[in-house]
């Protein structure tokens, strides 16, 4: 029995359609708001939180940082596995892209519980998130420290973003089945008859 290939050629400027299912990154999306949640308040129940700002890099605890670092990373792996299970992707490309629109849709939430007082429930990283809301009196006497603090924020609740990023990515890989090697793609192309 002969093998059947297709080939498709691609004109120049033709677009390349992605479908986009907005029920999974919504679903994703929540559900790595509401894992996020449950690791930043059972950090802050167990202690590791004993600090709400970031003074010094050498005085924040360890058990702190490895909470911060884990809690950001599941908490967006288990969003971008679920916004991939919701789509049924069976191609990585499809997963990883819901993952990742799924964490994009968390960003201006968390600027919202932030500004509005509610992101230190997610831990001391989110905590950067916040600047001075404008309903806020302007400070007269101002902290020696608290551009250091601005800092050591920002860089916290950047790592965190960054980190969900990766999080999410790795979830939404997972949720398509597909084996998380990158030498996978060219024997995939080889099993349906590519080049």
């Amino acid at each position: 029995m002969a093998e059947r290939r297709t080939t498709v050629a691609y004109q120049q400027g033709e677009v390349i359609v992605w479908p986009v299912s907005w029920s999974a990154i919504w679903i994703g999306g929540l559900a790595a708001l509401a894992a996020g949640l449950i690791f930043g308040l059972a950090g802050t129940a167990l202690g590791a939180y004993s600090e709400t700002r970031i003074v010094s890099w050498h005085k924040f605890q360890m058990w702190a940082l490895v909470f911060s670092i884990c809690g950001a990373f599941f908490a967006y792996t288990i969003g971008g596995w679920v916004a991939g299970k919701v789509l049924g992707a069976r191609r990585a490309e499809y997963a990883v892209l819901h993952g990742v629109i799924a964490w994009l849709v968390t960003i201006p939430m968390l600027l919202v519980l932030a500004s509005l007082g509610a992101a230190s429930f997610y831990g001391v990283w989110y905590g950067g998130l916040a600047g001075t809301p404008a309903w806020a009196p302007p400070v007269v006497v101002v902290d020696p420290q608290a551009a250091i603090i601005a800092r050591n924020g920002a860089l916290g609740a950047l790592t965190a973003l960054l980190v969900g990023l990766a999080g999410s990515v790795i979830g939404g890989w997972m949720a398509s089945g597909e084996p998380m090697t990158f030498t996978y793609y060219r024997t995939r192309a080889a099993l349906a008859g590519g080049k």
